[in-house]
């Protein structure tokens, strides 16, 4: 019995160690391991660090030694109100993520990382930004998106290297004109804010590729949108339309068109030139018809007419070609519609389409009997009226 316990003796004290270890893991804490993690960065030289998720309290002052850092990743610190002042000596820094914290504001030296190209600030508790960001003229990308902006700071309106720009989910009330100066912006995100209205001078950003205004409150899309040549996503669902401007069909490149859940009760006719539209969703309106000229957007795939007033669809939809492709489709759920009738629309688009086309071709049946019928009755005025005004003329002739 002896001999045996000693056998197990060695793998007695392997087992305590190793359940020490873990229990001493367990107990670091997060700013322990982010010090680890500092350290070994330093002696390495590394250009990227992870801090992220740690449940850091406050970063350690230590990160101002890592001169070669070029992206910081600091995401998911809940209980991070504040980053240190030494992040000021991080010169080399071209990404800095914060998101998911607690920032209640920016230190001053933040204006100090003059080679930050990418800024993200998502999810925090930002009011405001400081002064001396407008040092960062690389910036081109800045998320601003779930913080506590009830204006748009004045110093975003100098950061003129800007190309991508989220403000989604504040508490913005208007957008100041001074934002058409932000030339370079290709992706402007707005959504769930609480504007109703967007400045004229947005239509200023000509390099404007997706413009992202969903849930607001905004009644009007400016009337010069059409200025914005190289814009292909327009989404401005659940706001306050009640007509969309007719330059919107000016926008060539545009190839998503999303303003469902507004107030509109008819398109504009201009919406046709819009030739390489893919995607179209109008669900969630008060529209009964669309636009005659509609057969022309020849690349329409997708199109959402859900929970409208349409008791008929247009036979114009057969012109679209691509919408009998498999991957495209119609969706008309939610309408009071009598055509097509509901075992056609249940069976899907080309059903739909089917049905559409044998009604066009009905329609093009009995135009062409109309058209017909006046030919009949129009020569048999014409013969009727040429014998009536020969008739007197002979008997003139006879009489003399």
């Amino acid at each position: 019995m002896t001999t045996r316990k000693l056998a197990l003796l060695p793998l007695l004290i392997l087992t305590l160690l190793l359940t020490s270890s873990l229990t001493k893991a367990q107990e670091q804490s997060g700013y322990d391991i982010a010090l680890e993690r500092i350290e070994a960065a330093r002696v390495s030289g590394a250009t990227e660090l992870d801090l992220s998720w740690l449940e850091l309290a406050i970063v350690p002052p230590e990160i101002g030694q890592l001169s070669n850092l070029t992206y910081l990743n600091l995401v998911g610190n809940h209980q991070l109100t504040s980053l240190p002042t030494e992040i000021s000596q991080l010169t080399s820094l071209t990404a800095l993520d914060v998101a998911g914290n607690q920032l209640m504001s920016l230190p001053a030296e933040i204006g100090q990382l003059t080679n930050l190209t990418k800024l993200d600030m998502w999810g925090n508790q930002l009011m405001s930004l400081p002064t001396e960001i407008i040092q960062l003229t690389k910036l081109t990308t800045l998320d601003m998106g779930y913080n506590q902006l009830t204006s748009l700071p004045t110093e975003i309106i100098q950061l003129t290297s800007l190309t991508d720009l989220s403000l989604d989910f504040n508490h913005l009330t208007t957008l100041p004109a001074e934002i058409g100066q932000l030339t370079n912006l290709q992706f402007l995100s707005i959504h769930s804010n609480l504007l109703t209205s967007l400045p004229q001078e947005i239509t200023n950003l000509s390099g404007l590729i997706s413009l992202d205004a969903r849930n607001n409150q905004i009644s009007e899309i400016p009337s010069q949108i059409g200025q914005l040549d190289k814009l292909d996503v327009l989404l401005v669902s659940s706001n306050q339309l009640t007509s969309l401007p007719p330059g919107i069909g000016l926008l060539n490149n545009l190839t998503e068109l999303w303003v469902s859940d507004n107030q509109l009760t008819q398109l504009p006719s201009e919406i046709s030139q819009l030739s390489n539209l893919t995607v179209l969703d109008v669900s969630g309106n008060f529209l009964t018809d669309l636009p005659m000229e509609f057969g022309q957007l020849h690349c329409l795939c997708s199109l959402r007419l859900t929970g409208n007033h349409f008791r008929s669809l247009p036979i114009e939809l057969t012109e679209i070609e691509t919408l009998a492709n498999d991957i495209c489709w119609i969706d008309i759920k939610g309408n009071p519609l009598i055509t097509p009738p509901e075992d056609v629309i249940a069976q899907g688009t080309p059903a739909i389409l089917d049905y559409l086309r044998n009604q066009a071709a009905m329609q093009a049946q009995q135009i062409t009997m109309a058209i017909a019928g006046m030919v009949g009755l129009v020569a048999a005025f014409l013969l009727a009226f040429r014998w009536k005004t020969r008739r007197p003329g002979r008997k003139k002739k006879r009489e003399s």
